[in-house]
């Protein structure tokens, strides 16, 4: 026994390991893997061209002939739900999922590694952690957005000016009934208007815009920090006890029946044979360090360039002179979308942590 309550991985304590066949679970889930990641960067960049909307109709008529109409009908009625009026099934299903993610981690790794002398600084990290990302995902869930009303409309119209190109002068809200300033859409999640409005997030039941972005970007840093640190933990105490056992130094018997020292591949597959809520609680939070670390990557770019997801979304839709489908007068100048509330880095980033601040300079010149 390793520190009176770990099994110890050794060879001799599993007579059976000597003839584990070799699996290709492993092969398969790094396929897996690399399939996620690799269709999550093609949505990223085929969401900005029409061949997504052209393979999701096409995939949509395909499954109407094939999917029953009553179910198809059940099936958009809840999709409607989910991602078109505001509930808190997300908010609950990312409650849940934090929750059975920590539980694991403290049911198991936390006390595995406390018996091999781990550094409780980096045992408490995760949990630090998580009070860090539950208090500013709350603030994400119920902060004011930066809600366009008619007593604020007109203070809301002299904080950016229009560029004319992605936000021309004069434009109302046909909903609303509001003058709309520059940089604000209509969420028709919510059903109001929102100043600088960057997305509608379902898993936090509430719009980004000026004055929860903030927050929003600190709850994303410190979610994918908190999943990375667990994956790192996860990671070494699996490590430490490979070399503490010797288990790297045994051999076994492969499908020929030849005696094979053990490789990694090899390793890791028995590895979830002895421990397989740990072992999928690794790859469950490398997976999504992966993909909260990329997006993270281009929340801080749109931060960094003073963007929003909306403006970058609509960015090549506007008028360029590349876009000769787009109709115009003949005499009119070709108009070319650029970003002119971009004022460099610390400025752009003030902007996000400080709105209050910068709509009082804005206000004031």
């Amino acid at each position: 026994m390793l520190g009176g309550g770990m099994p110890e991985l050794r060879a001799e304590n599993y007579p059976g390991m000597r003839h584990i066949p070799r699996m290709d679970f492993l092969v398969l889930f790094l396929f897996y893997l690399a399939l996620v990641l690799v269709g999550s960067v093609m949505i990223c960049i085929c969401s900005k061209t029409h061949y997504l909307k052209g393979l999701v109709s096409g995939g949509a008529q395909i499954f109407s002939c094939i999917i029953p109409e009553c179910l198809q009908r059940a099936v958009l009625g809840l999709l409607h739900y989910l991602f078109h009026t505001r509930n808190h099934t997300f908010i609950i299903l990312h409650l849940i999922l934090q929750g059975m993610v920590y539980t694991e981690y403290t049911w198991e790794i936390f006390g595995y590694c406390q018996e091999l002398e781990f550094s409780s600084y980096y045992l408490f990290l995760p949990y630090l952690l998580l009070i860090i990302n539950l208090f500013f995902f709350t603030l994400s869930c119920v902060t004011d957005p930066g809600t366009i009303t008619k007593a604020n409309e007109l203070l809301f119209l002299q904080v950016y000016e229009f560029d004319e190109v992605m936000f021309p002068k004069n434009m109302r809200c046909p909903t609303c009934d509001l003058r709309k300033p520059a940089r604000s859409k209509h969420c028709g999640v919510c059903n109001r208007c929102v100043h600088r409005f960057d997305h509608h997030c379902v898993w936090v039941n509430n719009c980004i815009g000026a004055w929860n972005a903030r927050y929003f970007l600190i709850y994303l840093l410190t979610l994918t920090a908190s999943a990375a640190t667990m994956a790192i933990v996860s990671i070494v105490f699996l490590v430490r006890l490979v070399l503490l056992s010797d288990l790297y130094l045994e051999t076994y018997v492969d499908d020929l029946g030849h005696f094979q020292v053990i490789d990694t591949v090899f390793l890791i597959q028995y590895l979830f044979l002895t421990f397989p809520r740990i072992v999928f609680l690794v790859g469950f939070v490398l997976l999504l360090s992966f993909l909260l670390g990329g997006y993270l990557c281009f929340a801080l770019y749109l931060a960094a360039t003073n963007q929003t997801t909306n403006e970058w979304y609509r960015g090549d839709r506007a008028w360029c002179q590349h876009c000769p489908h787009v109709a115009r007068p003949p005499a009119a100048e070709p108009q070319v979308y650029r970003n002119i509330h971009s004022h460099g880095l610390w400025s752009n980033l003030r902007e996000i942590f400080l709105p209050a601040a910068v709509h009082c300079e804005r206000k004031k010149k």
